[in-house]
């Protein structure tokens, strides 16, 4: 039987490129979206295309009841599943002064609430096995452009810690900490691009060398606990 993985947020962007990676190297994939229904179906089908199994299943990561049930529905189509992608992020600019309770509560809800939970329930039913966190390279500053994100990412680096050392040897729990990797889906393409100019390697990445790093986690079965930086220096700054 094929080793399984759920992604959360696998429909597009980061999440579709981190799908099709693991498919191509033999994974069956459990693709969660929340309201890119189209953008799921067309990632499963590239998926099958690659000879992988792949089922995808809805889930508001910001409701608990859906949150709860997502990992026993994940598992009950795919039998083996053997490693959770926690990739599925919300990130909107605001300044701790401008945050209200209703953008503090979406930002800890997906960015950290769900993944814990995930995580948790995980490590009850599947293991063994391993988790992967999506987090960012802006852990390592204090920065509060975007306060209530950079601070549920530095929690989910602290829970990548924690767990890991909490579920070994059954489960591995390790994150990736992107940079300059893809603009927001609203953002300029070239300010973006000129953002380079900052970043030690004078470059932006690209979805390919998160699904690189991904897979190192995934090849790698003396790592737990670490967080691969994947920014081209920039948490040096």
């Amino acid at each position: 039987m094929k080793k399984a993985a759920l992604v959360t947020g696998g429909a597009k962007r980061m999440g579709r490129v981190i799908a099709l990676r693991l498919a191509g190297q033999g994974w069956d994939i459990v693709l969660h979206y929340r309201s890119s229904a189209d953008d799921a179906e067309r990632t499963a089908n590239d998926i099958r295309r690659l000879g992988a199994a792949c089922h995808t299943l809805r889930c508001d990561l910001t409701e608990m009841e859906q949150v709860l049930d997502l990992v026993p529905r994940a598992a009950e189509v795919a039998e083996n599943l053997e490693l959770l992608v926690n990739n599925a992020s919300v990130f909107e600019r605001s300044e701790i002064a401008a945050t209200d309770s209703a953008l503090y509560d979406s930002q800890m809800a997906i960015n950290l609430r769900a993944p814990f939970f995930l995580l948790r329930d995980f490590a009850n039913k599947c293991a063994p096995g391993q988790v992967i966190n999506l987090v960012d390279t802006r852990i390592g500053r204090d920065e509060s452009s975007y306060a209530a994100y950079t601070l549920s990412k530095k929690a989910l680096a602290e829970l990548t810690r924690m767990a890991a050392r909490e579920f070994a040897p059954e489960l591995r729990v390790n994150a990736v900490a992107p940079g300059l990797i893809l603009p927001p889906p609203a953002g300029s393409g070239e300010q973006f691009a000129g953002m380079a100019r900052k970043v030690p390697l004078k470059a932006t990445g690209n979805p390919d060398q998160i699904a690189d790093a991904v897979m190192f986690l995934v090849d790698s079965e003396f790592i737990t606990g670490q967080v691969i930086y994947v920014d081209g220096g920039e948490h040096l700054l």
